[in-house]
């Protein structure tokens, strides 16, 4: 019987080893953990549960018959975070450049298939060269399975990708197919055909970097959720994420103590807005002094900057966030945040997390960029999914608040809940000046009589009075009593039940 379990030890052994000491020690030359030291890091320790250690593949050709290594470049299994079930996969490019083969896909396609079963989120560690060439269509058949299940899962399950390392063709669809794709700077990059194809192809000579590396789809594509220095900070923030997170569709949010007052009072919140209606100021500082002992987590902070999106806690309970940023173009829609808040309300519907919506926004970006790319249907995916979403959803409009804009960000009218305004909001279709000027075009050669016109007009509706009277806004609270006012908001909101017409699924303008 020793003998038996020394063997086994030897085998679990050489299966941890990967690719070996030489390319472990390779991989950490480039500044990155090995596929299990990343494990280790996101999960509880000791928690992890690992899947087929042993398995290898069955290809003959090429000469990989005598090519096998245990676990055949991917590590499987479950695990814990901060006591919460998680399925896990980490791909370990010390074996065949994590390449993946039919053998591969379906030790990820289990864990997939277990999370969705048991009512887990699925957290996918990317580093890899793509599909096993000498596999043909057995690898290709592979990521089609692994899609599949992605795509089966969406809204049942969070998903969750990290890219730490190369990743290429198929695997840059299955992370593209998750709720939330991070990415490690300087050592990771994805893209789907590389620089020596697009050589070839289009005559473009460009470095991987250049191509798709962590600046370019953090800032520039939009295409991952952010950017993390190093492996030991992306596993620490993919554990702050999960907690966010509820396991599935079928459970509410994770609620956790606070040592935060629900009737704080925030004094400093009466003087945010500048007096001069053209002056920015920081949404952030609104957002971290309305939450939860100011803990939020931002989504795409480096992407669509004029909109804020990400999650925090009310009484501890979480929340999305959503908020248009005055510092950047003046809180404008455009395409790229109409595509980036679209997106994580829709998550955040799928998966009962409370929306708190702030407001201050002068309309949608004009111009022929805008208009040429589609602006009128990227906008129109924020207004659908605020409209289609059923979970509870608190507004308040702290200053601007003009035209279609306005409709778009969770207002009454869209079935927004409890919407409030500040004393400072302007609901209005335009600003003072441009309505003058098109309203009373004939006294345009008049000065005088302009400025008349527009401090009527200001005076008419550079002001919540006019909405608050229609009952498109619940109240007009004080700046200072915000937290304390969307506080009790959400209680009462927290056994809302609505729901929308029957249907196979919506079509939202993609």
């Amino acid at each position: 019987m020793n003998e038996i379990l020394e063997a086994l030890e030897h085998k679990r052994h050489a299966a941890r080893m990967g690719g070996g000491q030489r390319r472990i020690d390779a991989q950490h030359a480039k500044g990155k953990l090995t596929a299990r030291e990343r494990l280790e890091l996101l999960l509880d320790e000791g928690s992890f549960e690992e899947y087929d250690m042993f398995v290898e593949h069955t290809c003959a050709d090429f000469g990989m018959a005598d090519q096998k290594i245990p676990g055949d470049g991917v590590v499987t299994g479950q695990g814990t975070i901060n006591g919460r079930l998680v399925y896990v996969f980490s791909k370990d490019f010390t074996v065949f450049g994590g390449s993946l083969s039919k053998a591969h896909a379906s030790k990820i396609v289990k864990v997939q298939q277990a999370a969705a079963r048991n009512g887990a989120p699925v957290i996918g560690l990317f580093d890899a060269g793509g599909a096993r060439i000498q596999e043909g269509v057995d690898s290709l058949a592979g990521y089609a399975d692994i899609f599949m299940e992605n795509v089966l899962s969406s809204g049942v399950i969070p998903q969750i990708s990290v890219i730490m390392g190369p990743c290429a063709g198929g695997d840059v669809y299955s992370p593209a197919l998750t709720d939330f794709i991070f990415m490690v700077k300087d050592t990771s990059y994805m893209f789907v055909t590389g620089p020596d194809v697009v050589k070839t192809v289009t005559n473009e000579t460009v470095t991987a970097e250049e191509l798709g590396g962590a600046k370019i789809h953090a800032q520039k594509s939009g295409v991952v959720d952010g950017a993390f220095e190093n492996d030991f900070e992306a596993m620490a923030q993919i554990r702050r994420l999960v907690d966010f997170l509820p396991a599935s569709n079928r459970e509410k949010p994770p609620v956790r103590p606070t040592f935060d007052e629900p009737e704080r009072i925030e004094m400093s919140l009466d003087s945010l807005i500048p007096a001069n209606p053209n002056q920015p100021y920081d949404m952030k500082e609104l957002i971290e002094k309305t939450v939860d002992e100011g803990d939020f987590f931002e989504i795409g902070r480096d992407f669509g900057k004029n909109i804020i999106c990400g999650f925090a806690r009310m009484e501890g309970a979480p929340v999305g966030i959503v908020a248009n940023q005055p510092m950047s173009l003046a809180g404008v829609l455009d395409i790229d945040a109409s595509r980036k808040a679209a997106r994580f309300v829709r998550f955040c519907d799928c998966f009962g997390i409370p929306i708190i919506t702030f407001v201050d926004v002068p309309g949608f970006m004009p111009g022929t960029r805008q208009e040429q790319g589609a602006l009128i249907k990227h906008g129109a995916k924020l207004l659908f999914a605020y409209a289609e979403a059923t979970v509870p959803k608190v507004t308040v409009i702290t200053r601007k608040a003009y035209g279609g804009a306005y409709d778009v960000m969770s207002s009454k009218h869209l079935r927004g809940d409890v919407n409030y305004a500040w004393p400072t909001a302007e609901i209005a279709v335009m600003g003072a000046k441009g309505a003058v000027e098109i309203i009373f075009r004939a006294d345009i050669g008049d000065p005088d009589a302009i400025a008349a016109r527009t401090a009527e007009y200001q005076e008419r509706f550079a002001n919540p009075f006019v909405a608050a009277s229609r009952g498109y806004i619940d109240e007009v609270i004080m700046p200072h009593s915000t937290r304390r006012r969307v506080v009790k908001a959400l209680r009462t909101l927290r056994g809302k039940a609505v729901s929308n017409p029957w249907k196979k699924h919506d079509n939202i303008p993609l």
